[in-house]
């Protein structure tokens, strides 16, 4: 049996002893949509990045700057 054989062979038997005292794992209803709920911290969130703007460089860097700032080249 190889080292990595062993490995995965004590992995699995330490997910078992977890399954047996959490439960098998709940993943729910693949099916169903996803539930996006707004709260007032994303609200906040959207707000404050209404106000930027992305930007790409020459290396292929993203940044952000607020719409009314330009970059200091």
């Amino acid at each position: 049996m190889a080292s990595g054989d062993k490995f995965v062979t004590k992995f699995m038997h330490a997910t078992e002893k977890f399954q047996t005292v959490f439960g098998p794992a709940d993943q729910g209803d693949m099916d169903a949509p996803v539930v996006h709920r707004h709260d007032a911290f994303e609200d906040e969130s959207d707000d404050e990045l209404a106000h930027m703007e992305q930007r790409t460089d020459s290396d292929g860097h993203h940044y952000a700057i607020h719409r009314n700032e330009e970059p200091v080249e």
